[in-house]
């Protein structure tokens, strides 16, 4: 179908083997109250026919079919750089699927609060729905993060938006021309903690990510790679080390570097009991192989720096995820 002139809003979903959920998050955007946006799915490389989906739409979609598995975070960089001219990006994975009014909430609230780049949906469990899948990303002082209210009753979600350290790429929005600036996803990643790692960035260049608890997206929850996959397992826990590297601030990194270690000694004893102490030790021996690299992304990365060390301390977790959720700060002066 022949794409919009000047959508608003382009909906970026990056396909993998995702088989029906593909149709069911295309269904759900045919539902939104507000019209205004295009979708661009990349598919990577899939061996099903789930891309076939894409072609069957009521709404202007775009289909890109690659060659090869570029992973996650490469496919959303390609739909931006070559394949969108909106405002807004809108990265929807397949598994997730918005309520009808969410694309109309999200314009809502970037009318009404035009000094954010980023804002997050609130992740419903797709399986559980009076459960949280998540209200954005945590992010805890030894480097590991999470989604805020994972696996607790919706009745916690804050009836206004709040402001949190990332947004969670299952449904994040950001302004194009802020992705352009920051470089977009690490393409090194491939897959997952990419979203973490470009919250991060957004944050020191002085950015800040916003939940919208109205914009409801219900999210199966890593529906295609698996919640505990090897590859989960490898890719999480190495990206996560890099994600620290690069991004934690000096002199943070330096008093914060002792809990990161501990905190590797610790993940890693529960690995040892479950049987997969390898897979983990070579996710972490592989983090630590870039160095080089990680520290001349650093660099520059930290050039750009302007938000204070204590500023980011307090957008942190200090206690254990289990331990205790932390209160997302409520947002100031928001109206205009």
């Amino acid at each position: 179908m022949t794409l919009t002139q000047n959508p608003f809003i382009s909906v970026i979903v990056v396909n993998y083997n995702s088989g029906e959920m593909l149709s069911k998050a295309l269904s759900a955007l045919a539902e939104q109250t507000y019209a205004n946006f295009e979708v661009v799915v990349i598919d990577n490389h899939s061996m099903d026919n789930s891309w076939q989906a894409a072609e069957k739409t009521n709404f202007p979609c775009r289909l890109v079919r690659l060659n090869e598995n570029t992973g996650f975070a490469a496919a959303n960089n390609l739909a931006v750089a070559d394949y969108i001219q909106s405002d807004w990006i809108f990265f929807l994975n397949p598994d997730a699927y918005p309520e009808p009014e969410c694309l109309e909430v999200i314009v809502k609230n970037i009318n009404r609060i035009p000094d954010v780049d980023c804002f997050a949906c609130a992740l419903i469990d797709a399986n559980k729905p009076s459960h949280l899948d998540g209200l954005g990303d945590a992010y805890h002082i030894s480097g590991l993060h999470w989604r805020s209210g994972h696996g607790y009753p919706c009745d916690i979600t804050p009836n206004q938006p709040v402001e949190i350290f990332s947004a969670c790429a299952a449904a994040a929005i950001y302004r194009t021309g802020t992705y352009r600036r920051l470089g977009g996803f690490d393409e090194a990643y491939f897959a997952y903690s990419e979203d973490v790692d470009l919250g991060f960035r957004l944050r020191l260049i002085g950015g800040k990510s916003l939940l919208l608890p109205d914009a409801k997206v219900h999210h199966v929850g890593s529906g295609i790679t698996g919640s505990s996959s090897d590859f989960s397992v490898y890719h999480g826990h190495r990206n996560l080390t890099w994600t620290f590297i690069k991004n934690m601030p000096s002199p943070l990194i330096f008093i914060l570097l002792p809990v990161h270690l501990a905190m590797i000694l610790y993940v890693g004893f529960f690995y040892a009991a479950s049987g997969r102490l390898r897979l983990y030790l070579q996710a972490k021996i592989d983090a630590f192989k870039h160095i080089g690299s990680l520290l001349k992304e650093r660099k520059k990365i930290q050039s750009q720096r302007v938000c204070s060390s204590l500023s980011l301390l307090q957008l942190m977790a200090w206690l254990p995820r289990r331990t205790v959720i932390k209160a997302p700060a409520k947002l100031e002066n928001t109206t205009h």
